[in-house]
């Protein structure tokens, strides 16, 4: 079983860019509720298949597995039934601790999220002065209600 930790944070600046290269995503969802998530995407030039449990706190259970680019492609292009969520991912290291920062495009549009991994949910890690508040709990940052409920669709007092 794996089980991912993720901490979600809003960004505070543009200290990150230029730190990494991006890599294109696209991803959408076969399945999105609170107790399962089916997500299908495609990385740059490579396709996977992601099942994730329930959230209870910054963690859950996730299997991913990679599947052919061209099977991930046509289960977007035909199975994913909601909007898509289109992104640039930025890997960055910094202080042992691997952040990634997500642009996104299309209809969420000026939104900026930095994700951490941890191995246990009261891990310490040092914060570069480009993280901002954090949003792990604020269910809206999630990728797959980002596809029902855009940001562009956000009133500015909720940004």
């Amino acid at each position: 079983m794996g089980r991912e930790i993720e901490r979600k944070f809003l960004l505070a600046g543009a200290g990150w860019r230029g730190l990494a290269d991006g890599i294109e995503y696209r991803q959408g969802y076969l399945c999105a509720d609170q107790e399962l998530t089916v997500r299908v995407r495609l990385a740059g030039d490579r396709g996977f298949l992601t099942v994730k449990g329930p959230t209870a706190g910054a963690s859950r259970d996730e299997y991913e597995y990679e599947i052919p680019a061209a099977e991930a492609r046509t289960m977007l292009d035909t199975l994913c039934p909601q909007r898509q969520i289109e992104k640039k991912r930025y890997t960055i290291v910094y202080r042992g601790h691997i952040w990634e920062i997500d642009e996104f495009f299309g209809a969420n549009q000026g939104l900026v999220l930095a994700e951490i991994e941890l191995s246990a949910e009261d891990e310490p890690f040092a914060r570069p002065d480009w993280i901002g508040r954090e949003v792990t709990d604020d269910v809206r940052y999630a990728n797959a209600l980002l596809c029902r409920r855009p940001y562009c669709d956000w009133p500015d007092a909720e940004k």
